[in-house]
C-alpha cells in the first residue's frame, strides 16, 4: 500500500491516512447488530489474552502463523503444533470467522463472504488464491473506494457518519444536554525509567541509559509496555533498540520481546519510529 511505511524492516500502515478516513459500516441503524459485533470482538480479545496469560511465551504472532498455515491447509511443524494446542488455534479461526461474517452483513455484504471467510490468505499475503477469492477481494475494494467517495461527498455537505460520535463529535460540546465522553488513556504506566544520557567516548549523538536505575525484564506482557513505554519517556530524544534494553536486566531471550512491544505500542499510537529509532508516539 503506497500509503503505508515501514517499521524496521516489514510494512505498517500510517494511521492519519490509512485508518482515520476508513469508511466503517453505518451501525447507527442496526443497534442489534452493533452489539454482536462488539460482544465478538470481545470475546476474540478475551481468548487471545486468556491463552497468554496461561502460556507466557505464545505470541499472537506465533498465533496467527499457525492459522495462517491451516488456512493454507499446510502440515504443522513440531513447534506449531504446541502453539496451535496453547493458542487454541481452531477457535481463534472461528471467532476471526464468526466476526468477520458480521462485519460484512453491517456493510450490506454478505454475498461476498462464501468467498473471503476463512480462505486462505486472510491473515497474510498469499499470491497463489483461487481465482473466486481473488475476484472477491477486488470486488471488496472497488466497494471500500466507492464507499468512501460516498462518505466524502456526505461531509463537503455537512454530514458526517461518527463512529464513535461521542468521542469524536466535537460539537456536541456546545449542548449542555448532551454529556461528552471521555476516552481513558490506556494504562501503559510510565513509571520510573532510565534517563539517557550520552554515551563515554564522546560519540555525539549516541544516548546510553544510566546503569545504576536498571529494572528487572517484567514478567507480564502489560508490565512489559509500561515499562517500554517508561523508557521512552524518560528519553527526550527518539533512541535505539540497545539503549532500552540496557534499561533492563534479565535472564534468558527476553531482549527478543522488545521490538514486539514497540510494535504494539506503535499499533496503539503510543510510539513511533523516527529515521530508525525509537520515540513517543
Amino acid at each position: 500500500m503506497n500509503s503505508g511505511g515501514t517499521l524496521e524492516d516489514r510494512p505498517r500502515y500510517n494511521k492519519s491516512v490509512c485508518f482515520e478516513p476508513f469508511p466503517f459500516p453505518n451501525l447507527a441503524d442496526q443497534p442489534e447488530l452493533a452489539a454482536q459485533i462488539a460482544a465478538t470482538a470481545e470475546e476474540l480479545d478475551a481468548h487471545r489474552k486468556r491463552q497468554q496469560a496461561a502460556h507466557p511465551t505464545l505470541t499472537l504472532t506465533d498465533m496467527y502463523n499457525v492459522l495462517d498455515a491451516l488456512r493454507l491447509g499446510r502440515a504443522l511443524s513440531a513447534k506449531e503444533k504446541v502453539t496451535h494446542a496453547n493458542g487454541l488455534v481452531s477457535v481463534l479461526a472461528e471467532l476471526h470467522d464468526r466476526l468477520d461474517a458480521l462485519v460484512l452483513q453491517a456493510y450490506g455484504w454478505s454475498d461476498l463472504a462464501g468467498a473471503l471467510i476463512g480462505q486462505p490468505g486472510g491473515t497474510l499475503p498469499w499470491p497463489e488464491k483461487p481465482a473466486a477469492q481473488a475476484a472477491a477481494e477486488e470486488e471488496l475494494l472497488v466497494r471500500l473506494v466507492a464507499l468512501n467517495a460516498e462518505r466524502a461527498a456526505e461531509e463537503a455537505r455537512g454530514t458526517v457518519r461518527w463512529l464513535r460520535p461521542e468521542f469524536q463529535d466535537t460539537s456536541r460540546r456546545g449542548a449542555a444536554s448532551v454529556p461528552i465522553a471521555t476516552q481513558d488513556e490506556l494504562d501503559l504506566g510510565v513509571e520510573p525509567a532510565p534517563v539517557a544520557v550520552k554515551a563515554k567516548g564522546g560519540k555525539a549523538g549516541k544516548l546510553a541509559a544510566a546503569a545504576s536505575v536498571r529494572q528487572p525484564w517484567p514478567n507480564t506482557l502489560p508490565e512489559q509496555m509500561r515499562g517500554v513505554a517508561g523508557v521512552l519517556t524518560a528519553n527526550a530524544r527518539p533512541i535505539g533498540i540497545d539503549v532500552i534494553e540496557s534499561a533492563f536486566t534479565g535472564r534468558g531471550p527476553w531482549k527478543r520481546r522488545i521490538p514486539q512491544i514497540l510494535e504494539a505500542l506503535a499499533a496503539l499510537g503510543r510510539a513511533r519510529i523516527v529515521n530508525g529509532l525509537w520515540t513517543l508516539g
